[in-house]
């Protein structure tokens, strides 16, 4: 009996290892192709902001979403996060104030505000843009993030086109685990884990 029992013990890790390389090799493949197209949306995944300014990640988001609305592969930006801990200041609206002060109009830009996570972030935009009738989104944050993303999308019915922000500095050790972070965190919300 016990040795029944470790043999599947066992098996299940050897399973649950080889899902999540899988995965993993996927996220990879998907961290690297720019797929933007014609869209009804471009939405930028949030990241930190500091003191009503955007983090470094989030601000190369933000520009690369800025540049892809600036060659008019869609005439809306949807920016999103929510406080992260912070007591005045959201990743969206800190999003928004910087798309403004480049130039993009005030009414060209959606706001989802209220997200903690991946998860409620996609939800509620998904739900936002259900709402005004939008079908196609380009997705853009880090290469890492985005077949998830996709992923979360997709299941919700829109389409869904991945354009990562560009990397100046990478580091292959910490892109590898990024990749098995996000493997994780897909097959987790595939079961119905919010993560």
């Amino acid at each position: 009996m016990k040795q029944w029992f470790w043999n599947t013990v066992a098996a299940a890790a050897l399973m649950l290892c080889l899902g999540v390389g899988y995965v993993s090799i996927r996220i990879e493949a998907q961290s690297a192709r720019e797929e933007a197209r014609p869209a009804d949306v471009i939405l930028v995944l949030g990241a930190a902001e500091y003191r009503g300014r955007p983090s470094p990640v989030l601000r190369a988001r933000l520009d690369h979403a800025l540049e892809l609305y600036q060659g008019k592969l869609a005439p809306r930006i949807m920016t999103s996060g929510g406080a992260g801990g912070d007591p005045v200041f959201t990743e969206g609206a800190v999003g928004r104030s910087y798309l403004i002060s480049h130039g993009v109009p005030p009414e060209a830009i959606i706001v989802e505000s209220e997200g903690e996570t991946t998860v409620h972030s996609v939800t509620l935009a998904s739900e936002i843009l259900r709402r005004m009738d939008l079908h196609s989104v380009i997705v853009v944050s880090d290469g890492y993030h985005i077949y998830r993303v996709k992923k979360m999308l997709q299941s919700r019915g829109l389409t869904a086109y991945g354009s990562p922000r560009r990397e100046i500095y990478t580091d292959p050790l910490r892109e590898r685990w990024n990749y098995v972070k996000q493997a994780i965190g897909y097959m987790l919300w595939r079961i119905g884990v919010p993560v």
